[in-house]
């Protein structure tokens, strides 16, 4: 009995899913994509710079006096 059922619904859907088939068009978009990633870079720069500080502090040491903490 279940199978008597199954046709008619699966023409049902076929039928009404036709006049949609031409309202869906796929284009490319005007403009590029995005991503956003300022999180990432931020923390990639700032490890740099920091690596790049202590570089300059080791090479000039006079430049940079480091004061002992007692």
């Amino acid at each position: 009995m279940k199978r008597e059922y199954i046709r008619p619904v699966r023409l049902a859907a076929a039928v009404l899913s036709t006049p949609l088939g031409g309202c869906i068009s796929v284009k490319a978009p005007d403009k590029p994509i995005e991503i956003n990633l300022n999180v990432t870079i931020r923390q990639e720069v700032l490890v740099r710079l920091q690596r790049d500080v202590e570089q300059l502090i080791n090479q000039n040491p006079q430049a940079f006096p480091q004061t002992k903490k007692p």
